[in-house]
């Protein structure tokens, strides 16, 4: 994984599909710009998440774009995925990188600098840290301030995506905070014309980080 890699970061959701597949979701998303791919379906059962992952990481492997699974090791570690993104509420980083190896990818969710920091040191290859905006994807989710979010890009060395209700409109103001991507699921997953609006997304995104 590349720092790069990180630009763009789409969070799958069966919410979405109305009758299509999520390998036609995430095709026409990579096709927009997509450059990483999270597979986080929390309501399937374990063969029907097995099925999906593989067919979801053969699209991914064809456009050479990191794909990790959410939470689940087992299923990370037997279809050999690239990584595994884990949250507060999920294993411990340091257990997730002792099952999937030093070569594989941790992204860790993290909500203030001390957690960031631990993160880092138990061996996360990235970190996600949300929500910097209201989000209606996630009923748990913690909102983090603009100074919280600088202030983790500032204490941590591994690269800093920002998760939570970020769209087109608002991305821009994550300007100056240090990240260097945002991660999404309705920004991309919810349009009507998914290619299109992300690649909007991507060119409004580089505009932020760039500035």
């Amino acid at each position: 994984m590349k720092k790069e890699d990180l630009l763009l970061y789409a969070v799958t959701d069966r919410y979405w599909l109305n009758g299509d597949t999520l390998y036609n979701h995430v095709k026409l998303a990579i096709e927009g710009g997509v450059t990483f791919v999270q597979l986080r379906e929390k309501d399937m059962d374990r063969e029907s998440l097995l099925a999906e992952a593989k067919e979801i990481q053969q699209l991914c492997r064809t456009y050479n774009i990191p794909f990790v699974i959410d939470d689940d090791v087992s299923i990370a570690k037997e279809i050999d995925a690239d990584g595994v993104h884990v949250g507060q509420s999920d294993m411990k980083a340091q257990d997730v990188r002792k099952r999937i190896g030093a070569d594989k990818i941790l992204g860790v969710s993290v909500h203030n600098v001390e957690q960031a920091l631990l993160a880092e040191e138990n061996g996360a290859d990235y970190l996600g840290v949300g929500a910097v905006f209201s989000t209606s994807s996630k009923d748990d989710a913690e909102e983090v301030d603009h100074d919280t979010l600088k202030a983790i890009c500032d204490a941590v060395s591994i690269p800093v995506i920002a998760i939570g209700g970020i769209t087109k409109e608002n991305v821009c103001e994550l300007s100056g905070s240090g990240i260097c991507g945002i991660a999404v699921i309705s920004a991309i997953f919810g349009q009507k014309d998914i290619q299109a609006a992300t690649a909007c997304l991507k060119e409004k995104t580089l505009e932020m980080v760039n500035n």
